[in-house]
């Protein structure tokens, strides 16, 4: 028997609730599992509710959140667009015991991020959140080499730099580790480059540009990648997140989890102090 995964959202017809059915599908353990469940909090203007969706997704709609999780194997929680609202929407996931994906950016600032993560704890939780980025083949790549990631260049666009900049950062962190200790930002919100500072003298910079592809470029102690485009990660994301459903042992340290959230709450106060040095609040103690 297949297991039953519940999709919790702000509002159901998004682009990522509207794109997970189909790779789930056709990941190598899409025989596994199938979406059954979905509740939204509220109607997107303009987009279909929840019945509608359901209906033409092959999906039972949940009367509500405790409906949800009580018949649900594993559960998502999405509202890619709206961070501020995870920590609502997952609370009672969190509670459940049962493994929780939740959706890029997991949390909009360090002490949210935090608060979640020790939900989880208390009730036994299994919990995962990234962004699709972190799985691209060429970062996965990046991993399997030996010796420490030293300096590491990436660019990205999206439509605004506060939703996007989650992607860049989330390459950062996979491809150095934990450690990052303050961030300067340099230019328009529209065009803009940051410096992340490590405690230990490393260097990351990103740039981005709503044109810009995400691409990265690492140089290693004992090897290096340059100009690496940026492919296949929302079907190697899936992958990984159908197998953190199967194990319930997230592949992802929390600690990461949290310093990225810490350094996006940091990127969002540097781009109105340009080039002041932000200290992160400490995530990875």
């Amino acid at each position: 028997m297949k297991k039953k995964i519940g999709f919790i959202d702000l509002f159901i017809d998004e682009w990522h609730a509207n794109n997970y059915p189909r790779w789930i599908s056709q990941s190598s353990l899409g025989s596994e599992f199938e979406l059954a469940y979905a509740w939204e909090e509220q109607s997107q203007p303009g987009g279909r509710p929840l019945q509608q969706w359901c209906a033409d997704m092959g999906v039972e709609p949940s009367a509500s959140l405790e409906e949800l999780i009580a018949k649900s194997d594993c559960i998502c929680v999405l509202a890619p667009s709206n961070p501020e609202s995870h920590e609502r929407l997952s609370d009672l996931a969190l509670r459940s015991g049962k493994p929780v994906y939740i959706d890029k950016p997991f949390a909009p600032d360090f002490a949210a991020a935090r608060r979640m993560q020790k939900l989880a704890e208390e009730h036994r939780t299994p919990l995962m959140s990234c962004s699709a980025l972190r799985y691209s083949s060429e970062l996965m790549a990046l991993n399997k080499l030996p010796g420490q990631v030293r300096h590491f260049v990436c660019t990205g666009g999206g439509s605004n730099f506060p939703e996007y900049a989650i992607h860049q950062i989330e390459m950062v962190v996979a491809g150095m580790g934990c450690g990052i200790e303050a961030v300067t930002v340099h230019g328009l919100p529209e065009r803009l480059s940051a410096l992340l500072h490590y405690e230990d003298q490393r260097l990351a910079s990103i740039a981005y540009n709503p044109a810009f592809a995400f691409s990265f470029s690492a140089e290693g102690k004992e090897q290096s990648l340059l100009n690496q485009g940026c492919s296949k990660f929302f079907e190697n994301l899936t992958e990984n997140i159908l197998q953190f459903f199967n194990s319930s042992r997230s592949p992802i340290d929390w600690r990461q989890t949290a310093e990225i959230a810490a350094c996006l709450q940091a990127l969002s106060k540097g781009m109105h102090r340009p080039a002041e040095r932000i200290a992160l609040q400490k995530a990875c103690s």
